[in-house]
């Protein structure tokens, strides 16, 4: 019996070396199931526990793998559950595809059940390629285009496959006649380096600072050794976009770390005062955080010629891979003599990290979460894969994990949406099963997503060669960073309508489904549960009990935040003690001397669970 399209679809989709799909059932894609399970061990069907974190799930596998992320979902609703997650990939640049149910076609434009206009319901966030098929000779194009395009284009394509045509007969080559297709499997990125005459331009900039900024995003991330030797000559110091936190050790002296809200003060003084800036494979979106224009000269490294030029008016700007670019630049680069820019840049960043660890001992009640991140930044594993999720977490991940060399690290950047950290954590397990996982979630995305994707973790967690999987649960009671926001942007009072959250008893949660549970909220217990939960092999939920009034202060408070927090104090804040008494203590230890460790213990209340 020759093979129906739902067969031939998986035989090409594995042709192109796709052998992991994420996703969840539906009627609508009965088929294609069928002809999955048809399939044997030749795919990994991955079961999420909804659509959206099966494309979470396939954004992840991307990012922590650089190949094609995959995800599966029925007609109508399914489809519809993805859209958040293909968002993710395309903001951030990540090669998904979308495959998806339709009614079958001979009901189509009769709104029947569960029908959707998918091609126009996906035409945005899979713009560069999506169509239906309407006949069993268009499948193998519609695969091979749909993968190349994704591939070539980084970015998120959609097959969509009506569920009478999936049972239909395949026609693996179409007939030699007008009108058909004959399209073949393979694609391989090409060398894309500048123009001599570009690099030698872009050269003489770099050449010509004094006092030389870089920045550094994702595309940065397998241009490391590059990137630092590039810093080495021109004596620069290098800040990081919150997806390029792996792109360089956070040990190095000049690393200044993350950069914008969530950033560092040594990456606002940098930016403020230098006169050169280079920035490599970043989209980072906050012009207040970068130089004022015509302060400095700029030179932009992206593989991307549409993302040029476009956060900075650079002078040269160079399309290529960052790494083969900054080879082709090295040698054409003078090593600087006058190394002060340089030192006052190590300066600064040596005496932030003593801000940083004073401010997480400060007293909280009943725990700073600052202490929960600097207390186990120095103990995770050299070979850790950390997921982070949306939310006031993100600010103490950016600035309070030391990112070491050989940590992989991602979180969702271009979309910030809440939601995507356990799904994240789970792709990273699927992906590197033989390294530990963490991952970093506050309450409100537990709530979301994160407990679903604990159920997640149940189903498949004892097939992992190396079964650590940590989930660090700040429970706060509070959708924090809006908090702050609303707070310090708008000028508004804390809405607890709106702001408070259910006090879920995860490490309890975490228990009922056979993980191990670890709860904490007295800050002399933060080292000794983090060296128990890493000494676990095995699931283990680490509940927080953290203080909502610990403030995620910026790096340089502007008079339009100090005018919007003065406006929530006039307002009335429900908190506003506690939240006053958080943003004293925090913005003192910025400008306090810091000759040693602060240490101690630290107060606060006790919650018993």
């Amino acid at each position: 019996m020759a093979p129906n399209v739902s067969d031939f679809f998986w035989q090409r989709l594995s042709e192109w070396g796709v052998k992991r799909v994420f996703g969840y059932p539906g009627d609508g894609i009965n088929g294609l199931v069928g002809a999955l399970a048809r399939t044997g061990d030749q795919f990994d069907f991955v079961q999420a526990r909804h659509e959206e974190l099966a494309a979470f799930m396939a954004t992840a596998h991307a990012k922590y793998t650089g190949e094609l992320g995959v995800c599966l979902a029925t007609s109508g609703p399914g489809a519809i559950h993805l859209l958040n997650g293909l968002y993710d990939a395309k903001l951030d640049h990540q090669p998904v595809l979308a495959i998806v149910g339709q009614q079958a076609l001979t009901a189509l434009g009769g709104q029947y059940q569960q029908e959707v206009d998918l091609v126009s319901l996906f035409k945005d966030v899979a713009g560069d390629y999506v169509h239906m098929a309407s006949t069993p000779a268009q499948v193998r194009h519609l695969v091979d285009r749909a993968v190349r395009i994704a591939k070539a284009e980084r970015t998120v394509t959609c097959i969509i496959l009506p569920n009478d045509l999936q049972e239909m007969d395949a026609v693996e080559t179409p007939p030699r006649a007008h009108g058909t297709i004959h399209s073949g499997v393979g694609y391989s990125a090409p060398v894309v380096r500048p123009a001599e005459a570009d690099l030698r331009r872009a050269a003489d900039v770099l050449n010509a600072g004094s006092k030389v900024a870089i920045l550094v995003g994702a595309g940065a991330l397998n241009a490391t050794d590059e990137v630092i030797e590039v810093a080495d000559i021109l004596g620069a110091g290098v800040a990081k976009a919150l997806l390029g936190k792996a792109a360089l050790p956070d040990d190095l002296p000049f690393v200044t770390g993350s950069i914008g809200l969530l950033g560092t003060r040594p990456s606002y003084e940098m930016m403020v005062n230098c006169d050169t800036l280079l920035m490599i494979g970043s989209g980072f979106p906050y012009s207040e955080f970068l130089p004022k224009e015509g302060q400095a000269r700029g030179v932009q490294i992206d593989i991307d010629p549409k993302m040029l030029s476009i956060r900075y008016p650079m002078e040269v700007n160079l399309v290529g891979d960052s790494a083969g670019t900054l080879r082709e630049l090295i040698p054409l680069l003078q090593r600087k003599q006058d190394r002060s820019w340089r030192d006052g840049i190590e300066a600064g960043v040596a005496d932030w990290w003593k801000v940083l660890e004073a401010r997480a001992m400060n007293d909280a009640t009943p725990l700073n979460p600052q202490r929960v991140f600097w207390e186990l930044s120095p103990k995770l594993p050299d070979d850790v894969v950390i997921a982070c999720d949306t939310g006031s977490g993100t600010n103490w991940y950016a600035r309070d994990i030391k990112i070491r060399r050989g940590m992989k690290a991602t979180l969702c950047g271009g979309l910030a949406t809440m939601g995507p950290g356990m799904p994240y954590a789970l792709a990273a397990k699927f992906a590197h099963p033989d390294r530990p996982v963490l991952a970093i979630v506050g309450d409100g995305a537990m709530q979301m997503n994160g407990m679903n994707g604990l159920i997640t973790l149940q189903k498949y967690w004892k097939q992992w060669s190396d079964p650590r999987f940590i989930v660090l649960v700040l429970n706060n009671r509070d959708l924090n960073q809006v908090t702050w926001e609303m707070r310090a942007q708008a000028g508004n009072p804390k809405f607890e309508a709106s702001q408070e959250l259910p006090d879920i008893p995860y490490a309890r949660y975490a228990e009922l489904l056979g993980f191990k549970g670890l709860f904490v909220d007295k800050p002399e217990d933060v080292s000794k549960v983090w060296d128990e939960a890493l000494a676990t092999r095995g699931p283990v939920v680490v509940e927080a009990y953290t203080d909502p009034n610990v403030p995620p202060l910026p790096p340089h408070i502007s008079l339009k935040n100090a005018a919007a927090m003065m406006a929530t104090l006039a307002k009335g804040d429900p908190e506003v003690w506690d939240m006053l008494k958080g943003t004293a203590k925090d913005f003192v230890e910025s400008y306090l001397p810091h000759g040693g460790d602060k240490g101690g213990s630290g107060k606060g209340g006790g919650k018993k669970r």
